[in-house]
This record gives structure tokens, sequence and C-alpha cells, in this order.
């Protein structure tokens, strides 16, 4: 039985009269508990409040599947006040790491000692507010780590296939020039007049010339491929489809390979041949640096965005160009975009820059636009528009998904709230995005939904002129 001299080492335990020491003494549960064993699980429903006499007790939250500690009870102490104040489900798992000592006060017992001793709920509530800090702590910490986790996963999204691009590239490349090289040698050897050399060469700058400037449709493309193939094969050259593609987008007809290919028409030796692959070959080379310089550039481009978005190396507070975060926000969310989500994109081009904290204005973008493609489903119509309000900046960003239960509205903003199952994520980041608005930068954030729209309002101060 839970004795008084226990009950008096607490500090809210301190402030009740004896018969009420006594009495909880009376209505306390014995919970036997070894080591190793669970006491509560995070999602559980509200229990009753928990005395830890002695012993050790494990606190961990489930983040993105996996248990994350983020502190420990050890006796004397008391717990599950949260749970019963708020009659919400357990928000943390506590586990035995000793042999516990620990009793159970109802729900109703409880509530009943707050109110009747004004000196139990303030101390109570001081500490319920001490521990909420620290959760709230723990939890904005893991949206943080959440919203960097699934930037890291886009973006090496994004990098991988110009990174890919460019490796090919470059893997293939020395075994095409050192070909090209043998192939300059034999052709040399043959001391082919200079006016037939020269048409060859043309040739190739103007092919090298369609293939960086992309000037010609697929559908030309294909059928100029077709005309070359049947060429080929009745030419006799083997695998001709290998050489029918890059001659094709390097602007080659077949009237062309005619004019070209007469004077070797009748050659029994290497020459018959050798022209259209040393041609063909030229292209494929071209095309391997034209791909490869535009992977370079999409990487450079992700990494620039990438540096923008966190704001590297500048001072806490800078002028931000509101449509560059959110550009910089849209680029590392294209792997999540491209799949079936319209952007449209409706910008006041004449919105000066505001003085903000870059990075956290940016943690905004990253948590709305994600809850937007979240409620899409990766389907449907992406919405961002900003424009000028009097002496405020409007940034409106809606999305066409199936809008915010009317029985949840008025939580969503709520620190641990989260329309997710455990271990799916701390939540939907809007107390952050918030808290960033408007503790941060004296803004606004509201919202408006309904079925098939949703649209957060974010307003944000202009600078004084």
């Amino acid at each position: 039985m839970l004795c008084v001299e226990d009950l008096v080492n607490l500090d809210p335990f301190q402030q009740l009269p004896q018969e009420r020491l006594e009495w909880v003494c009376e209505h306390a549960q014995t919970v036997e508990l070894g080591a190793g064993e669970f006491l509560v699980h995070e999602g559980d429903p509200a229990c009753g409040l928990f005395i830890l006499i002695a012993g050790k007790m494990s606190i961990t939250r489930r983040s993105e599947g996996i248990d994350i500690p983020i502190g420990q009870h050890e006796g004397p102490s008391f717990f599950g006040e949260f749970s019963v104040l708020t009659d919400e489900p357990v928000p943390v798992t506590m586990r035995a790491t000793t042999e516990c000592k620990v009793y159970e006060i109802s729900a109703d017992d409880f509530l009943k000692l707050l109110h009747e001793c004004r000196d139990f709920e303030r101390t109570v509530f001081r500490i319920v507010l001490s521990r909420a800090r620290g959760l709230e702590s723990f939890i904005r910490g893991r949206e943080k780590m959440a919203a960097l986790g699934t930037l890291a996963a886009g973006l090496a999204h994004e990098l991988n296939n110009p990174a890919a691009a460019l490796v090919r590239g470059l893997r293939e490349m020395p075994t095409a020039v050192l070909e090209l090289q043998r192939m300059n040698l034999v052709y040399g050897q043959r001391q082919v007049e200079q006016a037939h050399t020269q048409h060859w060469l043309q040739l190739r700058d103007q092919g090298y010339e369609a293939i960086l400037n992309d000037h010609v449709d697929f559908v030309t493309l294909s059928d100029r491929e077709t005309l070359l193939l049947d060429w080929l094969e009745d030419y006799g050259v083997k695998q001709a489809w290998k050489l029918a593609e890059p001659l094709a987008s390097g602007g080659i007809e077949v009237d062309t390979l005619n004019q070209l290919m007469e004077r070797w028409r009748n050659d029994s030796t290497e020459m018959r041949e050798m022209g259209l692959h040393w041609l063909a070959l030229s292209f494929e080379v071209m095309s391997m640096i034209k791909h490869g310089l535009r992977g370079a550039e999409r990487i450079s481009e992700l990494v620039q965005a990438m540096k923008s978005y966190s704001y590297l190396d500048q001072g806490i507070q800078q002028e931000v160009n509101l449509h560059q975060g959110l550009e910089d926000t849209l680029r590392l969310f294209a792997h999540k975009l491209k799949c079936g989500i319209q952007v449209q994109r409706h910008y006041d081009q004449q919105i000066p820059k505001i003085l903000a904290l870059g990075s956290e204005l940016n943690q905004v973008w990253t948590n709305l636009i994600d809850n937007a493609i979240d409620a899409m489903e990766g389907k449907g119509v992406l919405e961002i528009t900003t424009h000028q309000c009097e002496r405020f900046v409007q940034v409106d960003i809606t999305d066409s998904g199936c809008g915010i239960a009317p029985e949840i509205q008025t939580r969503i903003f709520e620190p641990f709230f989260t329309t997710k199952s455990v271990g799916q994520g701390s939540g939907l980041g809007l107390e952050t995005a918030r808290r960033i608005v408007e503790n941060r930068h004296q803004g606004t954030l509201s919202f408006e939904t309904k079925p098939g729209r949703t649209c957060f309002t974010i307003c944000l101060p202009l600078p004084n002129q």
C-alpha cells in the first residue's frame, strides 16, 4: 500500500492536508512492473496519474518508425497528468529500465484533488507546463528533421538522374574519342582530296549545331530516323539501328548520304562504311557532352536552390525575395510534383523584398506545400498566389485536395496535434508554421477549406519606407 511518507517526497502532494494524503493512499492501486516491462504505449487511451516511488522509467516517442529517447523518470516522481488533463491518448511510451515500485491514482480521483486544493493544482500545472515545453521542443526538433529528411530525399532523387547521365557520358566518352582518333588516322592515310574532306567536316559541324540547339520536334526526328535506317540497311551496314539515331539527331538526310557515299560504294575496304561510323560517333560524342552539360547544370541549380533555401553564409535576418524562396522550395519538391500535380503560379512581380528570417520562412513554405501534396494524394492542382495588400504581402497556397474535416479545424494548430498514425512523423508542422509567421515575423497565418479547395493565407509585413 502507498504510504504518506512516500507521497510527501513529491512537491504537489506536500500541498495536501494529512487527511487527503491518507485518502490518496487508500485509493491508489499498486502496479506490478518488472525491469523491461512497459507501463504505457504511445497512443494508448488516457490512464490515471502514476506515482513512481522507486526505480527508473525510460520515455520514448515514435518518429518516422523509430523510437526516439526523450528522457526518463526516476523515483520519486509522478507522471501521466498530461493525458488526464487533456483527455488525449498517451503521447509517449514508458518502459521500466529497472524493477519499479509504481502506484496509479484514477483520473477521477486526481481531478478531484485538483479541484479541492488550489496549491496542489498550481504546483501540478507548473510541472505540466515545464514538461509540455520539453515535449514541444522535441516535436519541433523532429519536425525540422522530418522536413530536412523530406528535402534530402527529394534532393537525392533529383540529383540522381543528372548525376547518372553525367557519369554515363564520361564513362563512354574515352572509348568513343579513341575510336574517332583511329578513324581519323586511317582516313588520313588514304590522302582523300581536300574538297571531299571539307564536305564531311561541314556536315559534322552542322550536326553539332543541330544537336546542341534541339530545334527539331520528336515526330520529324522519328520519321528521319526511319528513312535513314532503311537506307543504311540497303547499303549493307551491320547493326544499322546504332547509326540511324545519331545521324538523325545530327540532321543528316538520305539524299546527303547518297552524295557522300557514292565515292565509296564499290570500295571493298574499311573505308566503305567508316565515314558513316565516324559521322555517327561524332554526333554521339556531342550528345554525350550536351547531356553531361545539362546534367552538370541541373546539379548546380539544385545545389544553388538548397543553398538559397537554407540561406547559408548569411546573417540571421536578410532581405528575402519571397518568389525565390517559393521557387527553391518547389524545386526541392520536384520529385513529388511531377508525378501528377500541376503547379499554377500567380506572382505579383512588383512585390518588394522583405526583411525576414529566410531559412525559417522557407520552413513555412515546406510544411504548407508538403501538406498540400499529401492532401491531394499526388494528383491535383497546387496554386501559389502573391500580391501586396496595403502594408502587407500576402501569399496564398491553395490545393485541390479533400479539405480539412470540420471536427479538426479548430485543432490543427495545436502543438501536439496530428492526423497521422503513431510513428508516421511528428505532425502537420502547422504549429511551427504559425509560430514562425506570427511570433517571429509579426504576420498572420489563416486558412479556408472545403472539399476540393483548401487555401492557407500568409500575410507578412512590408518594411517601413
